[in-house]
């Protein structure tokens, strides 16, 4: 407690950086809890008795938002994220392996030497590597419960040795070596450095590269660029020669890193010896598209596989993917960016910015499809001098990370977006709200609008009075319901972000009670692209009522994971068949949610909907954020639903009866109904309730969380009525299940060994047995079993496999 109190000073430190007012009190108690690891009560006192904000309001922002600690943590904070595609990968596996291992007590998050803490965290964006954990901003993927106490072991062991590196570095075109040795072909090596690419060894890449290429001299530019969307072949490596792309690498490892460098930079033969280079065995996608995955998918791709993930999509909002070094301005306006802003600013009236987006029939791409042009018409038609425009980057959505790609990868690109709807509406300062669990986004966006400011894109030098535009970032703080526009606004504004009644409506009052205009980060990305190319052209692709393209977050279960841009208007079995790749061998495609909690589950069944607004909508789902995750016939839709209304339930803001209490009482139903001990007057008790919720909720959020209960009802009732009946079909659900092994066990004993129940004797050479009585269904004999003799059953014992009910599967 001293130790807080001599320490003090570090809050007027940080009011004086920050401000004092009541609006900054979210930034304030970041960086408190930056300097402190968690909100000491000595500190927060200091912050009232130094600022305008009072303890009132420190206290309600504080237990509002999820990311603000109150009480102190380990030196280690381990967050395992619970999105949507690590649920239905074993997060929650994870998360118990990560307690036993270090031995925290039941009800506490904390081992006992205060070295690590373990939090669950809703989403952290990089749904490619499920399942994910990040301990102090390093993220590890693609782990199991054993895997995810070897990271923490590894992560101990890299700390000693100094061996971290950081995953928000912000990258800067200046640091690109350009070394002009020997004379030859000038060769360009592209790194992917967007979060997940990171997060999957991409810097230990990038470091041998430039490492190799310092040996080996020649004319050779080193380049980080933004995601390409091929996730699931991170990390990226392109080599091109004088602008043609010649050889693209997947997953590439350090030491083939160097090796390719090796290779690249010699001055002649450059095409024939990568070829070469591939038959050496490099993961190497040459000119006649050979390309291999990564050996923890057990998929091998070729040149069919690879057209069929790009060709199908249509790059707008992605526009230079794989290409474009994020934070390299003058690449960004050697291909036209900025044109459009100019053209905004000098050309063309408010009026007709606004008929252009009109004629595209660009509809905001965060969930709702609100007509873009609608609103910004709205905002410029409200009255009052002072209006703002906000870009929404939130993403809230568990198993979605199109945002945080975009604001990644194209941070100029969205800011030329929002400064365009800002001269649409007569703004002249705007907001970039942005999730905290983005950190590498925040620093991108941060650095393109000093870039841009420098080169006085927003100040009125390059487009005159009418291109001045003030733009600030705003973090979240970790609450979902800080998607919904007003509920935003609040936090903003310093509050606590609960939304309000509409109308008003933002475009009439909206920050700061002044006309405000919102849109996400897809959206505008989209707009200059559209001014570029001509609004014709974006209406030409898509559906009647849903022109253009979408970009979609694809996860789950699922052969090619990543981001896609796709037309409007493609079916879902064309996303998860030619594009994704189907399912995994030996699996059957069962449904996709879609739309994140807000959205629906839908079956196999119904797979040849196109993904358009309306055809979503009455199917019982929605377009949402662009969330799309692929689930198969080993996951349980019972468990689906219960995992999305519990994000539900923790996310609501209390504001509305219907939306705490309600979903509080449909997920006690639910558990009960995964426990065994469900009644079948449940399944109409759910619908009950869940039209109750919709129709008394404040906010769209609340309104749309029973979605997913309710299309699996729809589509998935036998899944239910299995579950009343004490079976859970797709094995999941812990206490409808049991783990036997089979005859072909013989005796390694790893199963015993590595079990955390000592349900398993140790019995060498012999077929083993578990004590269903000392048994806690982790599974963790299961994922070792060297032969597979581990398995799971379902009561009856002899219980026939489940085969869906498709006569249930149909559109009522």
């Amino acid at each position: 407690m001293s130790e807080v109190i001599d320490n003090l000073s570090a809050v007027d430190e940080i009011v004086e950086r920050i401000g004092r007012t009541r609006d900054r009190v979210v930034p304030l108690l970041q960086a408190i809890q930056k300097a402190y690891r968690y909100l000491p009560p000595e500190a927060l006192d200091r912050l009232c008795s130094v600022s305008e904000i009072t303890p009132a309001q420190v206290v309600g922002v504080a237990t509002f938002y999820t990311h603000f600690r109150l009480k102190p943590v380990g030196e280690h904070i381990v967050e395992v994220c619970h999105g949507t595609a690590c649920h239905v990968a074993g997060a929650q596996g994870l998360t118990d392996a990560l307690h036993r291992h270090l031995e925290i007590a039941p009800g506490e998050d904390t081992d006992a030497d205060r070295k690590f803490t373990i939090t669950k965290v809703a989403c952290v964006g990089c749904c490619s590597l499920a399942p994910v954990m990040v301990i102090d901003g390093i993220t590890y993927g693609h782990l199991s419960g054993e895997l995810s106490c070897e990271c923490l072991e590894q992560f101990i062991a890299d700390e000693a040795a100094g061996r971290h590196a950081k995953s928000d570095e912000t990258l800067d075109p200046a640091v690109r070596r350009v070394l002009d040795a020997e004379a030859g072909d000038v060769v360009e090596v592209r790194v992917g450095l967007n979060t997940c690419c990171i997060a999957s060894g991409a810097l230990a890449v990038k470091e041998q590269i430039d490492r190799a290429v310092q040996r080996r001299g020649g004319r050779v530019v080193v380049k980080p660029v933004g995601c390409a969307g091929v996730c699931h072949c991170e990390p990226l490596v392109e080599v091109v020669c004088d602008g043609k792309s010649s050889s693209l690498y997947s997953c590439v490892e350090p030491h083939v890193a160097a090796e390719i460098a090796r290779r690249s930079v010699k001055p002649r033969g450059v095409v024939r010896k990568l070829r070469a280079a591939a038959r050496r065995g490099l993961d190497l996608l040459t000119d006649d598209r050979a390309w291999q995955s990564p050996e923890r998918h057990n998929v091998r791709y070729d040149g069919a596989a690879y057209h069929a993930y790009m060709d199908r999509q249509v790059h707008v909002a992605t526009e230079g993917c794989g290409r474009l070094d994020p934070l390299d301005i003058d690449e960004y306006m050697s291909i036209g960016g900025y044109d459009a802003l100019r053209s905004c600013n000098q050309k063309w009236t408010p009026e007709e910015i606004i008929g252009r987006i009109r004629d595209s029939g660009l509809r905001g791409r965060g969930g709702g499809g609100f007509p873009t042009a609608k609103k910004w018409a709205a905002t410029r038609a409200a009255a009052g001098d002072v209006k703002y425009v906000i870009c929404n980057g939130d993403e809230g959505d568990p198993g979605a990370f199109m945002d945080r790609t975009l604001l990644e990868g194209y941070p100029h690109r969205i800011i030329e977006g929002l400064a365009i709807a800002a001269a649409a509406i007569g703004a002249s300062e705007g907001y970039f709200y942005i999730r905290d669990e983005y950190p590498l986004a925040v620093a991108r966006v941060r650095a393109a609008i000093r870039q841009a400011e420098d080169r006085g894109l927003l100040n009125g030098k390059c487009f005159g009075p009418a291109g001045r535009l003030k733009l600030r970032v705003s973090e979240g703080a970790g609450a979902f319901v800080c998607g919904e526009e007003t509920g935003l606004i609040a936090s903003i504004e310093g509050r606590r972000g609960m939304p309000r009644l509409r109308p008003p409506y933002p475009t009439e009052s909206g920050l700061w009670g002044k006309p405000t205009n919102i849109n996400n980060a897809e959206t505008y990305a989209c707009v200059p692209w559209i001014l570029r190319n001509g609004p014709q052209r974006f209406a030409a692709m898509g559906t009647k009522g849903s022109k253009g393209t979408k970009v979609f977050a694809l996860a789950g279960r699922i052969r090619r994971g990543g981001l896609i841009e796709v037309p409007m208007g493609i079916t879902i079995n064309e996303i998860v068949y030619e594009v994704g790749g189907g399912v995994r061998e030996g699996r059957i495609f069962k449904a996709v949610q879609i739309g994140g909690p807000s959205g629906g589950c839908l079956p196999a069944s119904l797979a040849e909907t196109p993904v358009d607004f309306e055809a979503l909508t009455e199917l019982g789902a929605i377009m949402g954020s662009g969330g799309l995750v692929v689930l198969d016939d080993g996951d349980c839709m019972v468990d689906i639903a219960r995992y999305f209304l519990q994000f539900a339930q923790d996310q609501s803001c209390g504001r509305c009866t219907f939306c705490r209490v309600g979903t509080k009482r449909m997920l006690e139903i639910l558990d009960r109904i995964c426990t065994g001990e469900g009644r079948m007057s449940d399944l109409d008790l759910l619908e009950e309730l869940a039209d109750r919720i919709q129709r008394t909720s404040l906010c769209g959020l609340g309104s749309t969380a029973p979605n997913p209960v309710l299309t699996t009802l729809r589509y998935f009732r036998d899944e239910y009525e299995a579950h009343i009946d004490g079976r859970c079909p797709a094995g999941v659900c812990k206490e409808l299940i049991s783990y036997r092994i089979t005859d072909d066990c013989y005796g390694c004993t790893i199963c015993s060994r590595n079990c955390p129940a000592d349900a398993i004797p140790a019995d060498p050479y012999q077929v083993h047995e578990i004590d269903q009585t000392k048994c806690i269904r982790c599974g963790t004999c299961r994922d070792g079993c060297p032969a597979g003799a581990v398995v799971i059953e379902t009561p009856p014992l002899a219980a026939k496999p489940y085969t869906p009910d498709v006569s249930k599967q149909v559109v009522d």
